[in-house]
């Protein structure tokens, strides 16, 4: 079998997220934060040093802002539905997944909140002078994918900020947090969604969300945090806020152990190899007849994934021919994210999406290039 649907799901995870988590659940147990016993106390530091490990993995100084919650789609609305109030006006990206679009579309009809969602290019990259001509009086928040899963585009978020004034930034990193170097410090977004099982190697179930110390949000959920438990309000202090309920800790051990695996490996150094052996791979397909590549030429502001059809063959078809004739296997259709197939013209049937991973070699990719290379002959 070869694997090449990285973007939906890191698979395998590196045996130490593996090992934590079955350390976890064989030895400690317990919750966090609940109970005075060593157990609980074991469990709580762990999630400590998950947390930890997270925010030196992706810049953040003060661990205390990364929330953890069970993935990005979570930590999206967390930021959404407690930063957005009646009448508001946001401004967004024409290849955002619908994690961002379906929450805003939900703030629209119940608090009239208002989306301009500004145009790409064809490659699927966004002018940061065009989200500053969409901003008005109203805008509360600025809503980026830092990279399309669709497209691979990593969009720049800096030049992005810098047209932004005092409008507050949300990035959904889903794609590129443990692909790409990401300092959210530096950079100065207000809020940074990323999820666990992608690039970041660890298990699903697993994400949060970065909070700058300038926002304000109210939580989405209330109840139990194991602090402050004398009072009705929820706690006011972070990361207890925003973690209400029992945490996923198992799931938290396995990240943890995750992103100390990447901080050892470098982040800058895998997404620097894995683009050079991504690269080769385009430079093949693109000589096979009838395949349309979608996105950027280059291997510049870019993942290791690509978009692509096969002129006269539907991608389920070519989809489900990868898997039963050649054992790879790959995402078909939309994706998740109708609105930027729209914007390239692949609405409704979607793309074949091939996503390299961490796991991947140069023999997966070649393999898969020749398997397409028949198809389209065949």
């Amino acid at each position: 079998m070869i694997y090449l649907d990285h973007a939906a799901s890191s698979h395998p995870k590196p045996d130490v997220v593996m090992d934590a988590m079955m350390g976890f659940l064989r030895n400690i147990g317990a919750n966090p934060g609940r109970s005075g016993h060593r157990m609980s106390a074991a469990a709580a530091r762990i999630v400590f040093e998950a947390r930890e490990s997270v925010a030196r993995l992706l810049g953040v100084a003060d661990s205390r802002r990364v929330i953890f919650t069970p993935n990005a789609t979570v930590a999206v609305n967390l930021a959404l539905f407690g930063l957005l109030k009646q009448g508001d006006h946001v401004v967004t990206t024409s290849v955002e997944h619908n994690a961002v679009a379906r929450p805003l579309a939900r703030l629209s009809a119940e608090r009239a909140v208002t989306v301009t969602a500004v145009q790409t290019d064809g490659e699927g990259l966004v002018d940061p002078s065009s989200i500053r001509a969409g901003l008005t009086d109203r805008t509360r928040l600025v809503v980026v994918a830092h990279a399309s899963n669709v497209l691979g585009t990593v969009q720049p978020l800096a030049e992005i900020k810098d047209v932004l004034g005092t409008v507050p930034l949300l990035v959904d990193a889903a794609q590129t947090a443990g692909a790409t170097p990401i300092d959210v410090d530096a950079l100065g977004a207000d809020l940074l969604a990323f999820t666990g099982h992608k690039a970041l190697l660890g298990p699903q179930g697993t994400g949060g969300l970065v909070l700058s110390s300038k926002i304000e949000l109210s939580p989405l959920v209330y109840g139990g945090t194991g602090s402050r438990s004398e009072s009705d309000l929820q706690p006011d202090f972070l990361p207890d806020r925003f973690e209400s309920g029992t945490s996923n800790t198992p799931g938290i051990a396995g990240l943890g152990a995750a992103c100390s695996y990447l901080l050892a490996r470098g982040i800058e150094a895998q997404h620097r190899e894995a683009m050079e052996r991504f690269g080769r791979f385009l430079q093949k397909i693109r000589r096979i007849p009838d395949l349309v590549l979608y996105g950027r030429e280059g291997t510049d502001a870019r993942l290791a994934l690509a978009s692509f059809n096969l002129r006269g063959r539907s991608p389920s078809d070519v989809g489900r021919m990868l898997d039963e004739r050649y054992g790879i296997m790959v995402r078909v259709g939309l994706h998740c994210a109708p609105w930027a197939h729209k914007r390239i013209g692949t609405f409704p049937s979607g793309t074949i999406r091939i996503a390299a991973g961490a796991s991947t070699s140069d023999g997966d990719l070649d393999r898969a290039a020749e398997a397409l290379a028949e198809i389209a002959r065949s």
